[in-house]
């Protein structure tokens, strides 16, 4: 029997095949980390309680998009063009807690795709990949992918302008490429004004690439101008209200600046583990490392330094934006360290497990109010079961912020209850916080019940304000309380007539 050795395959065949093959590497490039951290982020989604911010973002998305832009005027600005998104993507899919953190979980898992395809142009295909699952098992990147809130999507929004500032440098003759970074780094700023500082690291390579080209001067600057003119109208508005909003962050110490990198992981150990991998990250150009290393250096000292005025800016959410550059330097460092698939796979098994303990922390119940933890659910369950037609509600807004809003949210949205002492609800007057009633006792309207809820487990007309407790004790009396996480709820009921 003889054998006959196969024909060889015609050049056109083996392109054909080498294409296919190459483009199942570039899909699998950003298709594994999306899908690995949009379903790490997933899991748990409505595990935990809306925080506080949250429900700022329930209480600005469901009103109309007039009174969206004329609370702009007053408050929270900066961050009113998530609030917008959010508004219509609430009117297309509701307001649940699945629908409210979505968009985030969404954003964090298009972050690991973008930069995964970064690594493949900074450090190789191996690098990028491994950067892209390194990110999704940071538990910074769960907290923030399940919070209704803009910061996921100022990740992916830097994540990308980062990618497509490479691709202009690429083709620096394309108006397009050029046009598309300076569309999305305007977003970065509409999203999110300290995210902008990026740009420094931006300008960095711009300018080690302009010594080649000099023409990148004028073409980067017109982009960088485009930006400015977007944003100096929310920047302008957001600074005239700063001192109302961030009157509560403390000015950071040395101390601060260090910490800082802990927090933005939300994990010290995750922290240690990917600066560590940084560390060992190689390339044979100093450009990747230089981008990087600026990206996620960078802006944090620059908003230190800027926290030393009449107001502080520096909190660990405003600089998750750097989490993708530390991603990066990681995923390079794990690929130069494993020379072997099992070898990395290995390393990654490992830091898995090492985060593990975060990953669960950060779906804990009250983990979006930690560390003052509030079970509004088990609140309005309380009223639920025992609700009556006619009954009414006090909130303890002296202590407590959005306390009402929290309660209001887990309540049947059928079940209503007048809110006793607010005089004026705050969409009524375009702001974030209700007027209350200047006179308590002329608010009774003679309720037969009025629910009660205050933060904390004592007496709880204490937790009131003094006109408002002195108000109801004059014509009710305590019937019942019952404690839940971090709230008293009692029932008062009208004094009988003697």
């Amino acid at each position: 029997m003889v054998v006959t050795a196969p024909l060889p395959l015609p050049r056109e065949e083996i392109q054909s095949a080498e294409a296919i093959k190459h483009r199942r590497h570039r899909t699998g490039l950003w298709l594994w980390p999306f899908f690995l951290t949009l379903g790490l982020t997933s899991h748990g989604l409505t595990d935990s309680l809306l925080g506080r911010d949250e429900l700022v973002t329930w209480g600005m998305v469901n009103r109309s998009t007039g009174q969206i832009l004329a609370t702009l005027q007053n408050v929270d600005a900066v961050h009113g063009t998530y609030y917008l998104l959010m508004h219509l993507w609430v009117g297309l899919f509701g307001d649940s807690v699945i629908s409210l953190r979505l968009p985030t979980a969404l954003a964090v898992a298009g972050s690991a795709s973008v930069l995964s395809l970064i690594g493949n142009r900074l450090f190789g295909y191996r690098a990028g990949i491994l950067a892209g699952i390194i990110f999704a098992v940071v538990p910074a990147v769960s907290r923030y992918g399940q919070e209704a809130r803009s910061y996921a999507l100022v990740i992916f929004a830097v994540a990308l302008a980062t990618l497509l500032l490479l691709r202009a440098l690429d083709a620096p003759r394309s108006s397009r490429r050029w046009a598309a970074y300076s569309l999305t780094l305007a977003v970065v700023g509409l999203l999110h004004l300290i995210a902008l500082s990026v740009v420094l690291a931006h300008a960095c390579v711009l300018a080690a690439h302009a010594r080649e080209n000099r023409s990148l001067w004028w073409r980067s600057g017109l982009a960088l101008l485009a930006v400015a003119a977007c944003v100096t109208p929310v920047a302008l508005l957001g600074r005239s209200q700063v001192r109302r909003q961030l009157y509560w962050v403390p000015e950071p110490d040395a101390w601060a600046l260090l910490s800082i990198v802990r927090d933005v992981f939300a994990s010290a150990l995750c922290a240690g583990a990917l600066i560590a991998l940084a560390l060992m990250a190689r390339s044979p150009r100093k450009a990747p490392l230089f981008l990087c290393g600026t990206w996620a250096l960078l802006p944090p000292v620059l908003v230190w330094l800027a926290s030393h005025g009449e107001v502080s800016y520096f909190r660990h959410v405003y600089v998750l934006f750097t989490l993708p550059a530390w991603a990066l330097l990681a995923g390079a460092g794990l690929a130069a360290a494993s020379r072997s698939r099992k070898a990395a796979a290995a390393l990654l098994a490992a830091l898995a497990v090492l985060t593990l303990p975060d990953q669960r922390q950060m779906r804990q119940p009250f983990e979006h109010d930690a560390p003052v933890p509030l079970d509004y659910a088990a609140a309005a369950d309380v009223i639920k079961q025992r609700h009556q037609p006619g009954d009414a509600v006090v909130y303890d807004r002296e202590n407590t912020w959005k306390l009402d809003s929290g309660v209001q949210y887990y309540l049947p949205r059928d079940l209503k209850l007048r809110d006793v002492f607010r005089a004026e609800d705050p969409s009524a007057i375009n702001d974030l916080y209700a007027v209350q009633c200047a006179l308590p006792i002329l608010c009774l309207k003679g309720e037969q019940r009025i629910w009660l809820l205050t933060q904390g487990a004592d007496f709880p007309f204490a937790a009131i304000n003094p006109g408002q407790a002195n108000a109801l004790q004059s014509q009710y009396e305590l019937s019942s309380s019952q404690s839940v996480t971090g709230m008293t709820v009692s029932l008062l009921v009208r004094k009988s007539k003697s």
